[in-house]
């Protein structure tokens, strides 16, 4: 586990040392004037997972950061009750190239997601569900239902439990564990088409370090499991899928 976090943090040791240093002042900074105002957190970290979804041999990755999207404030919303909110997400290449065992299957290229989040938040527990749109390397509906747990563990460090399950339609499902006839007769996979359905369970462990009012070190471990009919897809080599993640956002506040 040191080794994998070592590998992860050395790329982005300036950059943490650099928020450290950054003003407080400078971080409350509101770009525009008015009394609507949106905030959003914006970083760069690294990422050690497997090379593509279901396999059994790992990478390290950039992770791009986009998170937090919320009306009023900054930072994630504590705010009680139901609430509707913006939902992004970006899923990262397939290529060839990336594990032998892909040789014969169609690349993808990243995809970019944008949709919708309803979330309830009572005391320390938040539960939510998702439905994003993807555009670029899938064009189909994917989300996740789940729910979270918050502990504060001082004036700045915040960690949180959480569960959830992804859900895909045929489209999407099809896109990362499907096999085309095209590319079941250049490949040694036979044709296979998991359609609509959950396809992932996760347990998470995540943790937000407060360097300044507008910075933070966030960290994420997570195992998830490949379930349903995406697991019994022919390139779906190992159903665990583990992740660590590390890495640093500013959160960036706008009025309007």
């Amino acid at each position: 586990m040191t080794r994998i976090l070592h590998q992860i943090a050395s790329p982005i040791a300036a950059l943490v040392l650099a928020a450290g240093l950054a003003s407080p002042a400078a971080a409350q900074t509101v770009l525009g004037k008015g009394q609507n105002k949106v905030a959003v957190d914006i970083g760069l970290g690294g990422a050690y997972s497997r090379t593509y979804k279901g396999s059994d041999e790992f990478k390290t990755r950039p992770w791009l950061i986009l998170r937090d999207l919320a009306l009023g404030g900054a930072g994630p919303s504590r705010d009680e009750g139901f609430r509707l909110s913006l939902n992004t997400n970006m899923v990262g290449p397939r290529n060839e190239d990336d594990d032998d065992r892909l040789e014969g299957l169609d690349d993808i290229s990243r995809a970019y997601e944008f949709g919708i989040k309803a979330t309830y938040n009572m005391g320390q527990t938040t539960g939510y569900a998702t439905l994003r749109k993807g555009f670029g390397g899938h064009h189909g509906l994917t989300g996740e239902i789940g729910g979270k747990y918050r502990f504060e563990a001082g004036d700045r460090m915040t960690l949180w439990a959480g569960l959830k399950a992804g859900w895909g339609n045929a489209r999407y499902n099809d896109t990362y564990f499907g096999v085309t006839d095209i590319e079941a007769a250049r490949s040694d996979y036979t044709e296979y088409a998991p359609g609509n359905g959950f396809n992932s369970a996760t347990a998470s462990i995540e943790a937000r370090y407060q360097v300044n009012p507008a910075t933070a070190i966030l960290g994420e471990m997570n195992f998830g499991r490949i379930i349903g009919d995406s697991a019994d897809s022919p390139v779906v080599r190992d159903r665990n899928q583990p992740s660590v993640k590390l890495g640093i956002v500013r959160t960036l506040n706008f009025a309007f």
